[in-house]
This record gives C-alpha cells, sequence and structure tokens, in this order.
C-alpha cells in the first residue's frame, strides 16, 4: 500500500511534498515563510519566474543548505534568475519526465494563465508527480492526462477568477484539493473563496484548507 503524501504549506505557491521516498519544495517565493529552514531536500522545483514564486535573495542559501537537492525550472527562470546567480540548474520542458529523489515528475503544461491581452507571461511548467499523487500547476489551469489525487488548486491571483478555479477543480476531480497561490485574497476573500470551492466541488472531491507550515497526511 502506498504511503500517505505528507505536505507542508509555507504560503501562497510553496509546497513541501514528502512522497515517502523524495522530498520535494516547489516555489519558494517572496510571499512564503519557513521554507529557508528546509534540510534534505531532494528537489527544489520552478515553476516559473515571478517573485512570488522564485525568491532570488533566498534561493542560493537555500540550495546551499541542501547539496543534495536538484534545482528545477522551466527555461525561462533557469535562463535568467538562476543563470544570474550562478547556480546549476535542470531545465524542465513539456513532456518530460524526471526522477528526483525516489520520485517521478512529468512536466506538463508550458504555458502561464493569459494575464491580459496586452501582457506577454512567461512559460509555466506544471509538475505531475509519481503518476498523479500531486499536481503543482504553477499559474495555469492545464487539465493533465493523469488521474490526480492531490492537488494544489490555484486559489487567487491578478489572472484567475474564482469560478475559473472552481471549473479547474471540477475538471481535474482531485480526491483532495488544496488551496494555494491565496496570499492575494484578503481574510475575507479567502474566506468567501474557501466557501465556494467547498460547496461547488465535484463529487468524491474534498476541499481542504492546510494551516502554515503544519504536515498534513493526504
Amino acid at each position: 500500500m502506498t504511503n500517505p503524501l505528507r505536505i507542508v504549506h509555507y504560503g501562497h505557491a510553496c509546497v513541501l511534498v514528502e512522497t515517502g521516498s523524495a522530498r520535494l519544495l516547489f516555489d519558494p517565493g517572496v510571499f512564503s515563510t519557513g521554507f529557508e529552514e528546509l534540510r534534505d531536500l531532494d528537489a527544489i522545483l520552478i515553476t516559473h519566474q515571478h517573485a512570488d514564486h522564485i525568491d532570488v535573495e533566498r534561493l542560493p542559501a537555500l540550495v546551499a543548505a541542501n547539496p543534495g537537492a536538484t534545482l528545477v525550472a522551466d527555461p525561462a527562470t533557469a535562463a535568467e534568475q538562476i543563470a544570474a546567480l550562478n547556480l546549476e540548474v535542470n531545465v524542465a520542458r513539456t513532456g518530460e519526465s524526471h526522477t528526483l529523489g525516489g520520485a517521478s515528475v512529468h512536466v506538463v503544461g508550458g504555458e502561464h494563465a493569459v494575464i491580459h491581452p496586452d501582457h506577454q507571461p512567461p512559460p509555466n511548467m506544471g509538475y505531475v508527480i509519481d503518476g498523479g499523487r500531486f499536481y503543482h500547476p504553477g499559474d495555469s489551469l492545464f487539465v493533465p492526462e493523469e488521474k490526480i489525487d492531490v492537488l494544489g488548486l490555484p486559489a487567487g491571483a491578478p489572472w484567475l477568477k474564482t469560478a475559473e478555479g472552481v471549473d479547474f477543480q471540477r475538471a481535474v476531480v482531485p480526491r483532495v484539493s488544496v488551496p494555494i497561490h491565496e496570499k492575494t485574497l484578503s481574510e475575507v476573500g479567502q474566506q468567501l473563496t474557501w466557501g465556494m470551492y467547498t460547496r461547488m466541488a465535484p463529487e468524491g472531491t474534498e476541499f481542504r484548507v492546510l494551516n502554515h507550515g503544519a504536515p498534513a497526511e493526504l
């Protein structure tokens, strides 16, 4: 029997996922706190180059404190922010699969959600772990082919309507969805939005809010 995932949310898009064979950290950005203390990571994965997904001030120390971790990023982040930091990086491209620690990572999507027709967004890579045990879409609403067990659900953003998040949750139909990308919402906004995601979840999906920095088994 597969061990349950152990997930820790460090705010906004930053999530630590422990599969039982790998410790994977996603999108340690400027709105997230507490991730800088992590050790023994197998990989640090960046979906795209926006600052709320990669904090260039804290990333070098995190990489230095985790010498066994593979840094993975989309092509634009790798060529710009990470190259400027002189860090070794594996470039993630759509359709590729990587083995990180003991986990498989399938790179999906490739495009950031539309922010505005007049604004050109950067590329965005989504990451599907172990055939669907967890999916971090970054800033996209891409629906992967795999059946997803736990979804990191973008909950609030300048590029997102709540109705779009509801439809994305319905399209993926995970067993559990956990809200991420929530720092742009006020406390009242979170309460209203969580209510919508809960009431309008597809049958069989549990919408579960994680406490900041507290491990949860899913």
